[in-house]
């Protein structure tokens, strides 16, 4: 993925000695040049890895160990301000703070909350991030603070953040400012012992529920679950294929007619509905207009909902269409990278849907033009989508042994015709390549293959 970088470079300190090393892992000279060059890329440095030494398909396990410590280390030593320990109930309480690249949002302190419910599981605690509404900044951060207390979702984490400007558009959670602290979020998550890499939530309330659903289709290949609350997005904003594979609760009232919330949760409650007929078991949701309520509504039942759901890291299906959010396109979903982009303007975006079966990896790659049909309070709210197949293009398919047999020929079909046929060895060099662009334990694939859209 591609990094939001701030204009001052930070300092990194490459810790000392070889810790990612061992016996048949990466020599001392090989660690010391994956770990500078995951140095390089925090730093926001444009540089290539080219190591494409092959690995044994016995080792693959050891090498992604060995790589991931490699990141561990270089991330520990990038000088940023880290997360502050989860606090208790019981337990005085801690702020934590993160400075907003000055480039993105100017003088934008972000004070949070870090709390933590019951004693942690064997797997970790389930992470969850808490968006708040839009009212005065202090009061709506306290009153997610209690909210966030009150939840029957137990054992678990909360990050709680206040929004550091309120005013105007720099009120949205969703912009690249935003962005930028979610990655940093999930980036220093991945690497907490005490955190669940596949037990990740995004939710929030009224301005909250606007950015989670926002952010919801923009990073569900990071999460187990979104909820957004007496919120309501135009599915321009949240497109709701890219749902496929995660949990999704949107709970509204009935009476909130403000920006027409609950006229957009209706209508995402049918879209979904129509998503999950078509794709048994993947479109899982909890979507529900509350009868005779209006913006305020019972908030009790959404955590508790989604921690129940983990994630799939490895889907044998995701469909994603690849849309701008605020002016920033994300690079990767699941194990596609983007290398050239196959719109032909601003206006279009690419939709990829992939489908796994066996060691046969078909791709429909296709540009999508909205035009909008209705508008509410002038707000587009209602559109049609057309589509074109792409003829351009070039991306990477990451590989793994959880989803193919890498001892096998592996088959890429590209709308319909076959872009790749062969074996694919292990590298580490693919390893490198994946920690960096999704930075996901998960998600550190040992092969890939670069296919050109025609």
């Amino acid at each position: 993925m591609k990094r939001i970088v701030m204009t001052v470079l930070l300092a990194l300190s490459i810790v000392a000695g070889f810790a990612c090393t061992g016996k048949g892992d990466l020599s001392k000279r090989q660690a010391k040049k994956v770990k500078e060059y995951f140095a390089n890329t925090l730093q926001g440095v444009e540089c290539e890895y080219s190591n494409g030494k092959a690995i044994k398909l016995a080792d693959i396990g050891q090498m992604r160990t060995a790589v991931w410590n490699c990141w561990r280390e270089a991330v520990n030593g990038y000088s940023e301000e880290k997360l502050i320990a989860p606090f208790a109930a019981d337990e005085p309480r801690d702020t934590g703070y993160w400075h907003l690249p000055e480039n993105l949002e100017p003088d934008a302190n972000m004070p949070y909350y870090f709390i933590k419910k019951g004693e942690q599981p064997e797997a970790g605690y389930p992470l969850f991030l808490y968006m708040h509404g839009s009212g005065s900044k202090r009061s709506e951060w306290e009153n997610g603070f209690r909210l966030c207390h009150s939840y029957a979702d137990a054992p678990s984490l909360h990050f709680i953040p206040q929004i550091p400007n309120g005013f105007g558009e720099l009120y949205r959670w969703a912009i690249q400012s935003k962005q930028w602290a979610w990655e940093k979020l999930l980036r220093l998550a991945f690497l907490e012992d005490n955190i669940d890499a596949n037990r990740i939530y995004f939710y929030g309330i009224s301005e909250g529920g606007y950015g989670s659903q926002r952010l919801a289709s923009f990073y569900a290949d990071y999460l187990a679950g979104a909820g957004p609350m007496a919120g309501g997005e135009p599915l321009k904003n949240a497109p709701m294929e890219n749902l496929a594979n995660i949990a999704f609760s949107l709970r509204t009232g009935e009476m909130d007619h403000g920006f027409a919330r609950n006229v957009m949760t209706e209508n995402a409650a049918k879209t979904i509905a129509k998503l999950a007929e078509e794709h048994p078991g993947l479109y899982k949701n909890f979507i529900e207009i509350v009868p005779g309520m209006g913006h305020g509504i019972n908030y009790e039942t959404t955590t508790p909902w989604l921690s129940k759901h983990v994630r799939n890291p490895h889907p044998t299906y995701f469909y994603w269409e690849d849309y701008d959010m605020y002016g920033r396109h994300r690079t990767g979903f699941y194990n596609l990278r983007v290398n050239e982009t196959s719109r032909n303007n601003d206006e279009e975006r690419t939709c990829y849907e992939v489908k796994i079966s066996g060691n046969t990896i078909d791709v429909k790659v296709e540009n999508a033009t909205y035009t909008t049909t209705r508008a509410i309070y002038n707000i587009p709210m209602f559109f049609e989508r057309s589509y074109a197949p792409a003829t351009k293009g070039n991306i990477t398919l990451f590989l793994n042994e959880e989803l193919f047999d890498l001892s096998q020929p592996v088959k890429v079909m590209v709308n319909g015709k076959e872009a790749f046929n062969g074996v694919v060895k292990p590298t580490v060099g693919a390893m490198v390549e994946s920690c960096v662009e999704y930075f996901d334990p998960e998600r550190v694939f040992p092969a890939k293959v670069d296919v050109e859209i025609r």
